[in-house]
């Protein structure tokens, strides 16, 4: 074990928690896997016990696992025509159901992130934990032991449709209360299945089936176009003249 902070606290979760975590450290950051049935005991531990003191929760987050690891984007060949150049059609929006985004390189799809911090030691955490059941993702709420996590929690269940059990009033909390699906599950429609208006009429508020077209309003980035190799090759010459 070496003397850095970060493999110093890694060092002390194996110690304490053995098979129970899986732990690593990745560019200098501590990350954490828990199961699901572990979580409050591992919870309650990291924020009591003297060696972690991860009293505040900085955040918590919901991920979608599927189609890890696929890229829309080709940045050997792509031109230069407008956002759609190098797509290929991978997410939600623009490809046929048929070619809908499958299961990448971990079998388990949804995932809660929960990012921990200790004023005490001035340590941070990051800890993950995967749920057991891609059809009905459910884990327990950790409001009992950092209450700031609510809100986070009724985002993840909104957005992704992680169930947190023990929750104290999971529901929506930045959709409607009608709205039907999880718009960040990958998938979900990029342009929604359906579209609101006012219909004078009728005076009152309808629900329609989207009209608009599926468009690809991503850019990205080509690290090594010959745009940035030339403005590379000019900043090295305007150095050299200096």
């Amino acid at each position: 074990m070496t003397d850095t902070q970060d493999t110093s606290l890694a060092g002390r979760l194996a110690a304490r928690f053995g098979d129970t975590l899986a732990i690593r450290v990745e560019r200098n950051e501590t990350i954490a896997e828990v199961r699901p049935a572990d979580l409050i005991a591992v919870a309650t531990a990291l924020r009591d016990e003297a060696p972690f003191r991860f009293g505040q929760l900085i955040d918590l987050c919901g991920i979608d696992y599927l189609g890890y690891g696929q890229s829309e984007w080709e940045t050997n060949t792509a031109g230069g025509e407008g956002f759609s150049r190098g797509v290929e059609g991978e997410a939600m929006g623009r490809f046929a159901w048929a070619n809908r985004p499958r299961a990448g390189h971990d079998p388990r799809r949804f995932a809660a992130v929960i990012q921990l911090l200790s004023i005490e030691h001035n340590h941070r955490l990051r800890l993950r934990v995967f749920c057991e059941d891609d059809t009905l993702p459910v884990m327990p709420s950790v409001t009992g032991i950092w209450a700031g996590s609510n809100w986070f929690e009724r985002e993840a269940f909104d957005l992704y449709g992680i169930l947190f059990e023990g929750h104290p009033d999971l529901r929506r909390i930045l959709t409607d209360y009608g709205f039907v699906g999880h718009p960040f599950r990958k998938d979900f429609p990029l342009i929604g299945n359906v579209e609101v208006r006012y219909d004078a009429e009728q005076k009152r508020v309808v629900y329609e089936p989207v009209s608009i077209e599926p468009r690809v309003l991503v850019p990205r980035t080509i690290r090594d176009d010959a745009d940035l190799l030339q403005a590379q090759a000019e900043a090295a010459d305007d150095w050299r003249r200096n």
